[in-house]
């Protein structure tokens, strides 16, 4: 008898050990999953940087960013739970490209944001480029139109803000017109960011399809030529992106969704 309750009693504590235990691992992996989460947060926090500039050289007629290339990666990361602040040259109001808004040029993602009107809002009341600091931030990414050939180009505070996310080596990513903004951007060595990455952009052709050759200050793709970017297309309006370390480039709109991919994929 007395076997027996030596017995019992070994396998009450061994069960009670076996339980702690259990609660122990719960514990640590629930310890476990807080910090996942809390990283997942802190880790998906990207600036979209937009031109002002909203007119189309001596043309008399209107630009700005295109609705496609804010949309899609927009809402691509938006979904994903990216946290995303919006900045200007100017802050305030981003103009947008009369073009980018027409039915021809409707996507599910521009669809998605005209009916969205806190995005809208805070389209129209955008932070101030000077205020932004890289250090808030994992990413940034900016949207192509005409506007940043002539604007994004030549600030000296974009210029500065991509050279620090670059040093920081954290993911910088442009689409379409927008690696017009990698024109004066400096790598660590001193040398252009672009010289010896792979880079692609709007190209010469798809610029003279629209009949502004003669109108832009410079052509994104022999910019980048220029600077000694690896320069790379598909044909004219193909969806094509690349990744270079933590350079990003896409070559037109309908290589947003492309270039957000990747942006995302950078993040994790």
């Amino acid at each position: 008898m007395k076997s027996i309750k030596t017995i019992a009693l070994a396998l009450t504590i061994i069960t009670a050990s076996s339980c702690k235990d259990k609660t122990n691992n719960k514990t640590s992996e629930s310890v476990s999953e807080e910090k996942i989460e809390i990283k997942k947060e802190k880790d998906m926090n990207v600036l979209f940087v937009l031109t002002s500039h909203d007119k189309l050289g001596d043309t008399g007629e209107k630009t700005g960013f295109w609705v496609e290339e804010f949309a899609n990666p927009y809402y691509t990361l938006l979904d994903k739970g990216v946290k995303i602040t919006i900045a200007t040259p100017n802050g305030g109001a981003a103009p947008i490209d009369p073009r980018s808004d027409s039915p021809d040029a409707a996507t599910d993602a521009t669809k998605r944001y005209d009916n969205d009107e806190e995005t809208k809002a805070l389209i129209a009341n955008t932070h101030k480029l000077s205020n932004m600091n890289a250090d808030d931030f994992d990413a940034v990414f900016y949207p192509g139109g005409h506007g940043p050939l002539w604007d994004l180009a030549n600030d000296e505070i974009s210029i500065a803000l991509i050279e620090k996310f670059n040093s920081q080596d954290k993911p910088v990513a442009f689409v379409c017109h927008a690696p017009a903004a990698l024109k004066g951007v400096k790598g660590t060595d001193g040398e252009p960011l672009v010289k010896g990455k792979k880079v692609t952009g709007f190209t010469n052709s798809e610029e003279d399809a629209v009949g502004l050759t003669d109108v832009v200050p410079f052509l994104v793709e022999d910019m980048l030529n220029e600077n000694g970017g690896i320069y790379s297309k598909k044909e004219d309006w193909a969806a094509y992106a690349i990744k270079d370390g933590n350079l990003i480039t896409g070559q037109n709109p309908a290589s947003s969704e492309l270039v957000a991919e990747k942006l995302l994929e950078s993040l994790k």
